[in-house]
C-alpha cells in the first residue's frame, strides 16, 4: 500500500483527514486527485499528498534557497528521532528533492537513545510526558538508514559540541525538526544555531513539533525554549514563517502553524555590500516607463 494511504488511515490521522482536508473547498480536493495520480513531488508537496508535509515543505524550500544562494549541499538535523520513522521519511523526502533540486544532503538525527530523561521541572510539562518515553531500537533503525544518514545517540549538552564542528559552508544547516517535547531538551537543541554563521544557511526552515500543544505557552515546553532564545542571540532569531497559510494551496493543515525560520542575521549574504546581484526594477504601466523593454 502507498505510505501516504497506510499512514492516513490510521485512526487518529483519519480524524485529522476529516477535519483539516474534507473541509478544504471541493475544487481543491478534486484536484489533488489529479495530483496525486499524474503529479511529480514538487506539485505532491504543494497539495499536502506527501508522507510528512512538515517535511517535504521545508526541506524542498530549503533546498531552493541553496540553489538561489549558491549552496550544492546542506545538513538536515531532526531532534528527537524516537522509534526513527520521522528520519527516515526525511531521508526519502531528501532523496525525491536530490533529483529535481540537484542538492545533496547529509542527514543526522539526534536522541537519548534510551528514551526520554527526568523532567526537571513545570517547564518540562511533566503532565505530559515522563522518563522512558519514546524509546527507540536504534540498532534496527541503524540498519534501515541510508549511508548519508547518520544517527548520534546521548545527552544533546554532550554530543552537540564535537557534531558541530563537522559542519561548515560546504554543507551548512538548511532544515532542522525540534521534537523532544521538552523545555529543556528543546533549548539544549537549539543551542545548535549559536556558531558562526557560516555552518547555516541565511535562513534556515524549523519544524517546532510541540509549539502546538494545549498545556504549552510562552512560559514552559518549547515555546519558551525559543523566547529565550531570541532573547539571549542578538543577531539569530527564530520566528514564524511568514503568510505561509496565505501561500499554501491547502490552507487547513495544522502543521502550517509549526513552520518557523531561523533567521541568521549576521550571515555574509545579509550583510549589505558582500554579495553581487542584478538590479531589481519595477515597470509602470501607467506612465509608460519599462525598465522590462530598455533591457532588451
Amino acid at each position: 500500500m502507498n505510505p501516504l494511504f497506510k499512514r492516513i488511515l490510521r485512526k487518529d490521522k483519519l480524524s485529522r483527514v476529516f477535519v483539516e482536508r474534507l473541509t478544504e473547498p471541493l475544487h481543491i480536493n478534486i484536484a489533488s486527485a489529479f495530483v496525486a495520480l499524474f503529479g511529480g513531488f514538487r506539485r505532491k508537496v504543494d497539495f499536502d499528498l506527501v508522507v510528512r508535509p512538515q517535511y517535504a515543505f521545508p526541506i524542498l524550500r530549503a533546498a531552493d534557497l541553496a540553489n538561489e544562494w549558491g549552496y550544492k549541499r546542506l545538513t538536515l538535523l531532526e531532534f528527537g528521532v524516537a522509534a526513527g520513522a520521522g528520519l527516515v521519511n526525511i531521508c526519502h523526502i531528501a532523496a525525491e528533492v536530490t533529483k529535481i533540486t540537484g542538492i545533496e544532503f547529509r542527514i543526522v538525527g539526534f536522541d537519548t537513545g534510551t528514551g526520554m530523561p527526568e523532567p526537571i521541572d513545570y517547564r518540562d510539562l511533566p503532565e505530559a510526558y515522563a522518563a522512558g518515553d519514546f524509546p527507540m531500537d536504534h540498532e534496527k533503525l541503524k540498519a534501515s538508514l541510508p549511508a548519508n544518514c547518520e544517527l548520534i545517540l546521548g545527552p544533546i549538552t554532550e554530543t552537540l559540541p564535537a557534531f558541530l564542528k563537522t559542519v561548515d559552508a560546504s554543507s551548512p544547516i538548511g532544515f532542522a525538526s525540534v521534537d523532544v517535547d521538552y523545555y529543556s531538551s528543546a533549548k539544549d537543541s537549539l543551542s545548535v544555531f549559536r556558531d558562526t554563521p557560516e555552518k547555516y544557511l541565511p535562513l534556515v526552515p524549523i519544524y517546532l513539533d510541540d509549539v502546538g500543544d494545549i498545556t504549552v505557552n510562552p512560559w514552559v515546553g518549547e515555546w519558551l525554549a525559543v523566547n529565550e532564545f531570541n532573547d539571549e542571540n542578538k543577531m539569530r532569531k527564530i520566528a514564524p514563517w511568514n503568510m505561509l497559510r496565505a501561500r499554501r494551496i491547502c490552507k487547513n493543515a495544522k502543521w502550517i502553524e509549526h513552520i518557523h525560520g531561523l533567521h541568521v542575521h549576521d550571515h555574509a549574504i545579509r550583510t549589505p555590500g558582500t554579495t553581487e546581484r542584478a538590479r531589481r526594477t519595477a515597470d509602470n504601466e501607467f506612465i509608460g516607463v519599462s525598465f522590462t523593454d530598455q533591457a532588451a
